[in-house]
């Protein structure tokens, strides 16, 4: 395999890393006609690769978290100790990752196609319950947006409004998270890279209108905020489902397909902690590549497998023993929190890159239609998107306040820390990075746009003689 980026002349062919390249959003400037000859190759943001591994490595122990949380639906931690779930889970997906660097991707490619049958099925069903076609022949309709209310507020005559703007600020957090990891449309190896990657990003917003908000809507008509078979209420039993999926169909009337659907979900999640592990593992082993890390987390096995970056990004999904002295759902917040402020922060960091990349090529005349592919609403909507993202990471606060029975807001000094640890990790890799290579800016009409542009027109062309 090579290197999009041009590092495929500094990689042993021995080592065989990273199956899959970093593509920023300037990546679709490949699809350039005729460019200069005298142009060189545009490397990747080194500060960027650390933060796209600071991420998934917190993700993994995020998802082993969640596995816990999902298995409490049978056992609750009363009876078994989350920290045993926790290592049968690492466990597996330590050895998955040892034994072929191919393997979890593989594994995440048949798992997702199972998923998606499961979500169109999951979303006919809630349609059912919801126009009264289940066991209990109720058909609820909306009525839990009246009762007990869409936005889980204590109605107080003094704070009932500001509580509801606090509640709809603190949801940002989970929110963004749910969205976290569309970029990674743009991780991809095809045949042909421009075509794959601008067909992946189209897509993605299409896939998240039907999966994401009309699954959340269907949730909010089924399955009330306070019910006690939900983990996440305040009042919830021991035997509560972290899925809403669940407590639907449990609320509904419905026997054992709980219990199968939560399995599906372990299975899912415990697929995307895999994933995450293997997206930790090969961006490390990028960066000792690049030099950017210590060279020995480059060494890989017979098998292609980074065995040191494998073992220090294992090393970090330790921090999912957390579980053992608090409550996993506690814990499974602060990892939503720290996941979803290092996620927008690689987003700014994309958005950035986009806003800079198109200052570029206006400075040097590159014409729009020269692209293969370019965002829909252009730098105004790369603009209002890095708003957006600047307002939650500054909404994400109230996620840290909760109010009592009184109305009285409180501060959660740990959900704060949480939510809000990654920015000046963030900025100390980025200044680190700055200072360590004397990095200075360059100048719009100076800046080298063309990637690997010739080096992929000469892989198409001898595709393309190939075949």
């Amino acid at each position: 395999m090579k290197w999009v980026h041009g590092y495929q002349n500094r990689i042993p062919l021995q080592t065989k890393p990273f199956d899959f390249v970093i593509l920023h959003l300037d990546s679709a400037w490949a699809g350039c006609k005729s460019p200069p000859r005298n142009l060189h190759l545009i490397a990747l943001f080194p500060d960027r690769v650390r933060r796209f591994w600071l991420k998934y490595a917190v993700v993994t122990p995020n998802q082993l978290t969640a596995a816990a949380l999902v298995v409490s639906y049978w056992v609750g931690a009363e009876r078994v100790n989350p920290g045993i779930w926790i290592t049968v889970f690492l466990s597996i997906i330590v050895a998955l990752n040892f034994v072929n660097h191919r393997l979890p991707s593989k594994i995440e490619f048949y798992v997702s196609s199972f998923k998606l049958v499961v979500m169109l099925g999951l979303m006919i069903l809630s349609t059912v319950i919801a126009l009264g076609g289940g066991p209990d022949q109720e058909a609820k309709g909306f009525r839990y947006w009246s009762h007990p209310g869409a936005f889980g507020a204590q109605h107080h005559r003094d704070h009932g409004l500001l509580e509801k703007f606090y509640i709809t600020c603190s949801t940002m957090s989970s929110a963004t998270f749910a969205y976290i990891g569309s970029e990674r449309s743009g991780l991809a190896h095809f045949p042909n890279v421009r075509k794959a990657t601008s067909r992946a990003i189209q897509n993605t917003f299409y896939r998240i209108m039907v999966f994401h908000l009309l699954a959340i809507t269907l949730l909010g008509m089924i399955v009330p905020h306070d019910s006690v078979s939900v983990a996440f209420s305040s009042d919830a039993s021991h035997e509560a489902a972290a899925s809403a999926f669940v407590a639907a169909l449990y609320l509904a009337g419905i026997s054992v397909l709980p219990d199968l659907l939560n399995a599906c979900i372990l299975l899912f999640v415990l697929s995307i902690a895999d994933y995450d592990l293997y997206l930790a593992t090969k961006a490390m082993c990028d960066l000792a590549v690049k030099h950017r890390a210590p060279a020995f987390l480059s060494r890989t096995t017979r098998r292609g497998v980074p065995i040191y970056a494998l073992a220090v990004c294992s090393s970090t999904a330790t921090l999912a023993y957390l579980n053992v002295r608090q409550d996993s759902t506690v814990v499974f917040g602060y990892f939503v929190d720290m996941v979803t402020m290092l996620g927008l922060l690689t987003w700014i960091s994309i958005l950035v890159t986009h806003i800079s990349f198109v200052r570029a090529r206006k400075a040097q005349g590159i014409p729009d239609k020269a692209l293969a592919f370019r965002a829909r609403f252009g730098l105004p909507g790369t603009c209002l998107a890095l708003l957006l993202c600047l307002f939650i990471s500054v909404a994400i606060v109230f996620d840290s306040f909760s109010f009592d029975d009184s109305g009285v807001r409180t501060l959660d000094v740990k959900s704060f820390i949480a939510s809000y640890i990654s920015i000046p990790v963030y900025i100390s890799l980025m200044v680190g990075y700055k200072l360590a290579v004397h990095s200075k800016r360059v100048d719009p009409k100076e800046a080298d746009l063309w990637t690997d542009k010739i080096e992929l027109d000469r892989e198409e062309r001898d595709r393309a003689e190939g075949n």
